[in-house]
């Protein structure tokens, strides 16, 4: 329910950071009560949520991401702060890779990692669509153009 939430909240969105920090909190993933985010101490890294022994990391803006998002899960699996993690990736990448499907190439690279990242780990991979913007200056296309001195 918690992955559905956040693809429905953040699809078509530009700002994905605050929104999903909102239904995070909304859902009780970044609550005190739910232990400590942070993923070393004194230091201002920290999951995106926690709750129940699992961690959520992610990145919406790039798939690379998957290098530095397993490494994150894996540092607090080592120091037994989780138990597995949920690292929410995009699902896009550059028309022109010949790697194949975002889940065939995510599949692939977890497997080449073995044994460095050796937690249980899912992998979400998400399609959060284009961000609407709003054309704010008018025009024929999108409205009428008025004139500062009409």
């Amino acid at each position: 329910m918690t992955l559905q939430y956040l693809s429905d909240v953040l699809y078509g969105t530009l700002h994905r950071g605050e929104l999903m920090r909102q239904a995070l909190e909304e859902m009780d993933w970044r609550g005190k009560e739910n232990g400590n985010l942070k993923i070393l101490e004194n230091r201002r890294y920290m999951y995106k949520g926690f709750k129940r022994g699992v961690a959520l990391e992610g990145n919406f803006s790039v798939y690379e991401f998957i290098l530095e998002g397993l490494f994150r899960l894996q540092v607090g699996y080592d120091k037994g702060k989780i138990e597995t993690g949920v690292l929410m990736l995009t699902s896009l990448r550059s028309e022109k890779s010949s790697y194949g499907t975002s889940r065939d190439l995510a599949k692939v690279e977890v497997e080449m990692l073995y044994p460095t990242i050796s937690m249980p780990v899912t992998i979400a991979l998400f399609d959060l669509g284009v961000p609407m913007t709003l054309d704010t200056e008018g025009g024929d296309v999108n409205g009428v153009s008025v004139q500062a001195n009409e």
